[in-house]
């Protein structure tokens, strides 16, 4: 069985049954039928046309949901409006369905699970598997987003950035359970960039490939976390990150600069660095400062206080810290990795116990513990 290529067509097949006449929430229903029924079917007996065959069931599917409904009239409209067998278009309204996900009505949870669900092709099961969360849970949180985009326009001009948003929420997920996270927003966002010309869509493609490339040296084989300075360089995506530098210059080349081109510039300076050693810190910081004008994002300046911190030593790093509210998320483990490089042990262990109790995650909090251990060990041993 080709999940790929069911995943492919699912948006191409929706977009089709909505131009039909079909609202958004029954067509994504009728989709959802055909692809269990070629999940059924195909492995026996594989269409010629696949993408026909998804459009034929779906279509069905739908007129058999709208003819159990209260509404005879409209019902059998459609029914005698169904089109004559023959190709399908080739219209692909790929993006269109992008921005109905994406919708700014919707929240951000419900936007990436429509977005899983009517882009990608998942089924609610594998979004609630990968979200950790009971399926019915999932069902109703679909059910809800698909209810509040049914009356919006199909052909309404959507919002790039909303889009790019929800695609960025979807691979800082990562990975859990049977779903990919991470390589599922590579591959909704190559396909935003098939449908769409627009550099920063580029620019967040390639910040996906520059991460997703060191994603087998994160994490050590006990499961914690392992830090960028540390990680095993020679592990790293060669190819992803040919291919993220490449898409970047191409996008920076237009000189349109979004954040998400600045981030993946970020990125790629340290993807260019042999060692940890040699990491240009300096470039490193301008892009930071570019990234700063674009969205005056506190955490942007806290990641930019660090890279200060490197580039002019951490007592310059530090006082940028200053300048920032210690109630921004890491900005304690911030400053306590500044204390440490200015030689202040006592205060750095302190802090990095300190950040462990706030940290959002297991993997943190036991990495940052394991600093302040380390830290306090050798402070006993003076």
């Amino acid at each position: 069985m080709n999940e790929a290529l069911l995943r492919s067509l699912t948006p191409s097949v929706l977009g089709i049954l909505v131009r039909r006449g079909a609202d958004f929430a029954a067509a994504e229903d009728a989709v959802q039928d055909a692809l269990v029924e070629a999940v059924r079917v195909w492995p026996e007996e594989r269409p010629r046309d696949p993408k026909g065959w998804l459009v034929t069931v779906a279509w069905r599917r739908f007129l058999d949901a709208t003819r159990a409904e209260a509404a005879r009239r409209r019902r059998e409209d459609l029914v005698d409006e169904e089109p004559a067998p023959g190709p399908v278009p080739a219209a692909d309204d790929t993006l269109q369905l992008y921005f109905l996900c994406g919708h700014p009505s919707l929240t951000p949870s419900s936007a990436v699970a429509l977005t899983l669900r009517a882009v990608g092709g998942l089924t609610t099961r594998q979004i609630a598997r990968a979200y950790l969360v009971p399926e019915a849970t999932m069902a109703q949180r679909i059910s809800r987003a698909k209810r509040t985009v049914s009356g919006v326009p199909f052909d309404q001009p959507g919002d790039v950035a909303t889009v790019l948003r929800v695609l960025y929420l979807v691979f800082n997920e990562g990975y859990s359970g049977d779903v990919d996270l991470a390589a599922e927003a590579i591959r909704l966002t190559r396909q935003l960039a098939a449908a769409i010309d627009h550099p920063e869509v580029a620019g967040l493609l390639a910040l996906m490939l520059l991460h997703h490339a060191r994603r087998a040296t994160r994490t050590a084989p006990d499961g914690s976390l392992v830090p960028l300075a540390e990680q095993d360089r020679g592990r790293w995506d060669t190819g992803a990150i040919t291919e993220g530098v490449g898409i970047l210059q191409a996008a920076l080349a237009r000189d349109r600069l979004g954040e998400f081109q600045a981030q993946a510039a970020i990125a790629a300076l340290h993807a260019d660095a042999p060692t940890a050693e040699e990491t240009d810190w300096v470039q490193i910081v301008e892009w930071y400062d570019e990234l700063v004008g674009l969205t005056d994002s506190p955490v942007v300046r806290l990641n930019r206080a660090v890279a200060v911190g490197e580039a002019d030593g951490p007592r310059a790093g530090l006082a940028e810290l200053a300048a920032l509210s210690d109630t921004l998320p890491r900005h304690t483990a911030v400053a306590a990795y500044l204390h440490e490089r200015d030689g202040d042990l006592p205060t750095a262990a302190r802090l990095y116990a300190e950040a462990a109790h706030k940290a959002p995650t297991l993997a943190e909090r036991d990495h940052l513990t394991r600093r302040a251990a380390r830290l306090n060990a050798g402070l006993r041993r003076r």
